[in-house]
């Protein structure tokens, strides 16, 4: 090859090493893994709904009503003095359930009253929509009660069983409607279908026993 006038030896060896072996490197090289975490679903992120469970049994430790977030609480809309909810079966744990609930909520809130041998089963509410709070009871020979109370039901009958009308009845100091479910329980309805109800339901009961449960339904708030 000859070299141009003015360019030395070294300097044009330099360009043929960069012109024979300066390629851009293959297409289907190895890439290093990424170290850095995906990033959380959409569903992950969303917020959820203030919540507010209780005990399922008596023995278990008391959640208390800091297990919502106290800015999910809104400010009282009702009134719930001290002792309000002393009447209702169950643990203080319970109680303060119940209260929680009653001072989060615009409605009125209920509980049983029951006899020796009944405790509360499991039970939980939620703040979303205009509230709503759901406990149960056991009893004796697996017998059972339970209520629904708030915005839990909107639907035409109001969530009431299927069955056999029995009229009117009490749920507390309300007036409902009282009905023989084909599944052989008992349930009782106020408001049925409305924004804001309340439902009793019993199993395992004579009709004596779930009406005067029915009955006894203390009032926790004004």
């Amino acid at each position: 090859m000859r070299v141009p006038r003015g360019v030395s030896p070294a300097v044009l060896l330099a360009l043929v090493v960069v012109a024979c072996g300066g390629s851009t490197p293959p297409t289907d090289a190895p890439v290093a893994p990424e170290t850095a975490s995906p990033p959380a679903s959409a569903s992950a992120a969303a917020p959820s709904q203030p919540r507010a469970t209780i005990p399922p049994l008596e023995t278990a430790a008391p959640p208390g009503p800091s297990s919502a977030a106290p800015s999910d609480i809104p400010s009282p809309p009702g009134s719930v003095g001290p002792g309000a909810a002393d009447a209702c079966t169950g643990t203080d744990a319970n109680r303060d359930f119940f209260e929680s609930v009653a001072t989060a909520v615009a409605w009125p809130v209920y509980c049983a009253v029951l006899p020796s041998g009944w405790f509360v089963d499991a039970g939980e509410y939620r703040l979303a929509s205009g509230g709503r709070m759901e406990i149960s009871y056991r009893g004796p020979a697996g017998a059972s009660f339970e209520l629904r109370q708030g915005a839990f039901c909107t639907t035409d009958g109001g969530c009431l069983p299927a069955g056999t009308d029995l009229g009117e009845a009490s749920f507390g100091d309300l007036a409902g409607s009282f009905v023989s479910a084909d599944d052989g329980s008992w349930a009782l309805g106020v408001d049925a279908g409305a924004d804001i109800s309340w439902l009793a339901v019993g199993d395992g009961l004579n009709e004596a026993t779930f009406r005067g449960f029915a009955e006894e339904l203390a009032l926790v708030s004004d």
